[in-house]
């Protein structure tokens, strides 16, 4: 960590500093001192990391657990998950030893008002990322000052360029993996000895929801199979303000 984001840090004591001073500082650090500089600034009890257990997770986890595995970790369990997904999550927990992970699911009450029939993924993509998305996770962050999440600049399109550290209403919002690579994500699969999520091989090179999500092809973005053929690349998460 640098001496700049150490001092900022040190200063955040008695009040939070800015995102964006947070950023400037943090903007060429590793992800594992982005992840211990939201340690520091918040506390254990204040920070969570939020994980799809997807294709690419477990790099993200695997470095936060080397940081401090007793981070939660608040992971969205929507009702439309892959079994493959829920079956690496539970690998993944055994794996890298992690002692908080927190399943939340969409309200019973909202599912029953909004989406009776478990179509409202075909008739409106978007209301139904809120309801079993955007709504939990909204739920579930707030007894929390800020959170972590695996998007990397080089998924392209709204992601291309994100800070490392950004607001996201009154929270703080780190983005350790922001500056990676793809080389630099395999080199941690592989160093770790990290298991794959089970789809991968099946073609499934970034795995959502399984109505909305599909195999990709040669020569095709990592998310191409997410909402394939809608104009929507994001559930939501990412784009609005979860305060």
């Amino acid at each position: 960590m640098t001496a700049h984001a150490s001092q900022l840090i040190r200063e955040s004591a008695a009040e939070q500093p800015a995102a964006a001073q947070l950023d400037l500082a943090l903007r060429d650090a590793s992800p594992a001192d982005v992840i211990a500089a939201a340690l520091k600034t918040v506390g254990r009890e204040r920070l969570a990391l939020v994980s799809s257990f997807g294709t690419e997770s477990a790099a993200l986890l695997k470095v936060m657990a080397d940081v401090d595995p007793a981070i939660p970790v608040v992971f969205l369990d929507t009702g439309w998950l892959f079994a493959e997904t829920l079956a690496y999550r539970d690998t993944l927990i055994a794996t890298l030893g992690l002692r908080d992970v927190r399943t939340i699911k969409p309200s019973d009450e909202t599912l029953a008002r909004e989406d009776r029939d478990g179509e409202l993924w075909f008739s409106d993509p978007d209301a139904c990322c809120r309801i079993r998305k955007v709504e939990p996770l909204a739920r579930a962050l707030q007894p929390f000052a800020a959170w972590i999440n695996g998007r990397k600049r080089f998924q392209g399109g709204l992601r291309a360029a994100i800070p490392v550290v950004e607001a996201d209403g009154d929270r703080l919002k780190f983005n350790p993996f922001a500056n990676v690579s793809r080389e630099e994500i395999a080199a941690i699969y592989a160093l770790a000895k990290l298991p794959p999520h089970p789809l991968v091989t099946s073609g499934f090179l970034s795995v959502g929801c399984m109505p909305c999500t599909s195999r990709t092809t040669a020569g095709e973005d990592e998310r191409a199979g997410r909402w394939r053929g809608r104009p929507k690349s994001e559930c939501g998460i990412h784009t609005s303000a979860t305060s």
